[in-house]
């Protein structure tokens, strides 16, 4: 795939296609300040917008500032910043909000940040009331390319990570590429950890395509990140519309996953960025399909640079290999107390299975830190 081909017109869309549940993803520079953006909504009287301490003071009044012709009141809520805070005691400040302003069943709420807004306020739109519509204004990286992205909605509990939610999809995806200019480089190396994953499970091209722009996508070239931002997107939406609520398919999207959440509830929510355990987590992932032959050590070696391109860990916290099997013993996709790994079965093709105990652990000793 050629650099020119990254070329693309100030605004680009992507349908994922679920039937009457079916929404676009727009994606381009300026999008917050377009009424065009936020257009063809349900028809209500109130929207409650729902940010973070951190991204709030950025972009809430820009935001607001759009909706005012299309809603009589607008309402804000503001929850703590951070992973740590995913839970039950965060989501009731947003229950609290919808209740103490009397939002009712035509409330169109919006997530206004990155992963833990757009999760907490989707699982709120799907319970309150049994379900109001939301939208995403994802302002990180890795919410544009995953987790705004497909209808996931959950917070943590302290076994284990998104145990608690639904599937709840979006009326829209607005990603502003000029948003991610105020995000911190380490936000933005863990948003490329999604990035990359799209790569090995199902597109060599922009394997290649990442390897080459990666230091483009670290300067934060807008070109590059709109690219790969449409990129990741269409490949979300072409596994999401194919298998919705991950019966199957859309498993391979946890690649890395399984391993990253156990290093984030091992280390306890906030000390790894999600991306960082999810980066960490592919090499661990990738080690594993080739000491099962799925891949070469070459592969593993390839994708591992790349990762360690875009700053993050390559190497695991030594939490105990007992420990990471105790903690992936819960992810949702085990069965019967068997983990189930999403592994490389070929370069740009995904399988999930179950690999021996005895192997992982050996595994994880070799790529985690010391004591």
């Amino acid at each position: 795939m050629q650099d020119t081909e990254t070329s693309l017109p100030d605004i680009s869309s992507v349908k994922i296609d679920l039937g009457e549940r079916s929404y676009r993803i727009d994606i381009g520079s300026a999008l917050l300040d377009q009424a065009a953006s936020f257009s063809d909504l349900p028809r209500a009287s109130t929207a409650l917008i729902v940010t973070n301490t951190q991204v709030g003071p950025l972009y809430e009044v820009r935001l607001r500032t759009v909706l005012q012709g299309q809603f009589k009141q607008i309402h804000t809520v503001v929850l703590p910043d951070g992973e740590e805070h995913k839970g039950w005691e965060t989501l009731n400040l947003i229950f609290n909000a919808l209740l103490q302003n009397g939002c009712d069943r035509k409330t169109v709420m919006f997530a206004l940040g990155g992963g833990v807004v757009g999760d907490m306020c989707g699982y709120a739109a799907a319970s309150y009331m049994r379900g109001v519509p939301f939208v995403q204004v994802p302002t990180t990286l890795l919410a544009q390319v995953d987790s705004s992205v497909g209808g996931k909605t959950a917070i943590n509990h302290p076994l284990g990570k998104n145990m608690i939610g639904a599937f709840y999809q979006p009326q829209r995806v607005v990603c502003d590429i000029d948003l991610l200019s105020t995000l911190p480089e380490r936000e933005l190396s863990a948003g490329l950890a999604e990035v990359i994953k799209y790569g090995p499970i199902a597109d060599l091209d922009f394997l290649d395509w990442i390897e080459t722009n990666i230091d483009s996508l670290m300067a934060r070239d807008p070109v590059a990140l709109t690219y790969a931002v449409r990129r990741s997107c269409e490949i979300k939406a072409w596994v999401v519309g194919q298998d919705e609520r991950e019966a199957g398919l859309r498993a391979i999207l946890n690649f890395g996953h399984t391993f990253g959440h156990a290093i984030e509830s091992g280390l306890g929510y906030g000390a790894w960025l999600h991306g960082e355990a999810v980066g960490c987590g592919m090499v661990m992932a990738a080690t594993l399909s080739e000491r099962l032959g799925l891949i070469d050590s070459g592969f593993v070696k390839r994708l591992t640079r790349l990762i360690q391109r875009a700053h993050l860990p390559t190497r695991g916290p030594n939490l105990g290999a007992e420990r990471y099997l105790e903690l992936m013993r819960i992810d949702k996709k085990s069965e019967g107390g068997e983990i189930k790994f999403v592994l490389i079965n070929r370069p740009g093709s995904a399988t999930v299975r179950a690999a021996p105990d005895a192997l992982v652990a050996e595994m994880l000793g070799e790529c985690c830190t010391a004591s």
